[in-house]
């Protein structure tokens, strides 16, 4: 199975003995919604305004396929790396595509939320 996940750098990355990122979890968060992937694939989705879990989100269960980057004129370009902020999440499986809004940030979730993934 290949990830996105692993080509994220960061300067503050963590990486074991043998070089590779050590951190599993990462939180994508758009103007509404939170996206929380472990190892590149969606197990979480939450709702910024009510704070509550969206257990029937699309996005649930699938591999982040890339980004899109929204060019100035409005024109939409595929990213193969992991998004970053200004960019949206493409999710794609099964023949239907899920393309988030734009990223406000990346960040890395509080083990207490973590915890809290229903999976």
């Amino acid at each position: 199975m290949s990830s996105l996940y692993p080509s994220l750098t960061s300067p503050h990355s963590r990486t074991n003995d043998s070089g590779h990122e050590r951190r599993r979890n990462l939180m994508f968060v758009t103007r509404n919604t939170e996206y929380h992937l472990r190892e590149g694939v969606c197990v979480a989705v939450r709702d910024r305004r009510t704070d509550c879990w969206l257990d029937g989100h699309l996005a649930l269960g699938r591999s982040l396929s890339g980004g899109v980057r929204v060019l100035p004129n409005g024109s939409a370009i595929p990213v193969p790396d992991t998004p970053q902020v200004g960019e949206a999440l493409y999710f794609s499986a099964d023949g239907r595509e899920l393309i988030t809004s734009v990223l406000c940030s990346v960040e890395r979730p509080a083990k207490e939320l973590v915890q809290s993934y229903a999976n």
